[in-house]
């Protein structure tokens, strides 16, 4: 299913729906106790697409190589894949599984760096789940964050991508909420 984008400059980006089936390994159903963060990934798989990363979560159930999901994908492209529901705990960020919503971002190359496509989307979807769920750019966060894993490893090599990605994330959602 597709969701169209919302109108006005800063609604809903285009998300298109292709949940992955509940199983133990990458969609238990567990409601997330609350939404108080969204984390940025990055897939660490170059090259590859969005729908290979879903498909990857979807096939754990078949495989049992780990349990690995995240709420969004992200594609080279820009285009949106939701895996798993806003209100289920997504296999992603660790301890903060529980209460936060996790964003994957496919890129080009072994740097991490997104590519301006990928970037615009992910900037557009952190605003719009900041207004869904009340929340601000200083809670969007990285995994390396909650973990100190290297991950989006491009915003843990410059500092200074990943605040001007958090300011850009502010500056679409001041424009949200004042359109």
């Amino acid at each position: 299913q597709i969701l169209p984008a919302e109108s006005g400059p800063c609604g809903r980006p285009e998300i298109i729906q292709d949940f992955i089936v509940e199983n133990p390994y990458s969609r238990s159903g567990t409601p997330l106790d609350a939404v108080n963060g969204i984390v940025v990934h990055y897939v660490a798989n170059a090259g590859s697409t969005a729908e290979e990363n879903r498909n990857y979560f979807e096939n754990l159930k078949d495989t049992h190589e780990t349990k690995a999901s995240s709420n969004f994908v992200v594609g080279i492209e820009g285009e949106i894949v939701q895996c798993v529901p806003t209100w289920e705990v997504a296999y992603a960020s660790n301890r903060r599984n529980i209460d936060t919503v996790s964003i994957e971002c496919c890129h080009p190359d072994d740097t991490g760096k997104f590519t301006d496509a990928t970037y615009q989307s992910v900037v557009e979807l952190c605003a719009w789940l900041c207004m869904k769920f009340d929340l601000n750019s200083d809670d969007v966060i990285r995994h390396y964050d909650v973990t100190g894993k290297e991950c989006p490893k491009y915003f843990v090599d410059h500092e200074d991508a990943w605040e001007n990605f958090r300011q850009d994330v502010k500056e679409t959602l001041a424009r949200q909420q004042n359109y």
